[in-house]
């Protein structure tokens, strides 16, 4: 049986297990890439312009966290650059594309 979260946005968004499993899987990412760079919570927040509360939900996947936020904390940490990965490869839109779908 599915089991689906409830994250309780205010729109009433859904969230599957598995589509939550791959943000818990980005903020442990980024939560190691500030560790390996020897920073702290505060250091990343304050240079990144966000507050801690903010750097500890993306840290822990949570959904609601903006993107711009996610892309102060890369910048940060000089990945940036990863930013430009998101979509990039679009198998599937290249297929539906080329198909004229």
């Amino acid at each position: 049986m599915l089991k689906i979260i409830n994250i309780m946005k205010p729109s009433g968004q859904l969230l599957f297990p598995q589509h939550q499993r791959i943000l818990d899987r980005v903020g442990e990412q980024i939560r190691l890439a500030r560790k390996r760079r020897r920073l702290t919570t505060i250091q990343v927040s304050e240079r990144a312009g966000i507050n801690r509360t903010t750097l500890y939900h993306i840290e822990r996947g949570n959904p609601s966290v903006a993107m711009g936020a996610y892309f102060h904390v890369l910048r940060v940490l000089n990945l940036h650059e990863d930013f430009l990965k998101l979509a990039e490869d679009d198998l599937l839109g290249r297929k539906l594309q080329d198909l004229g779908l």
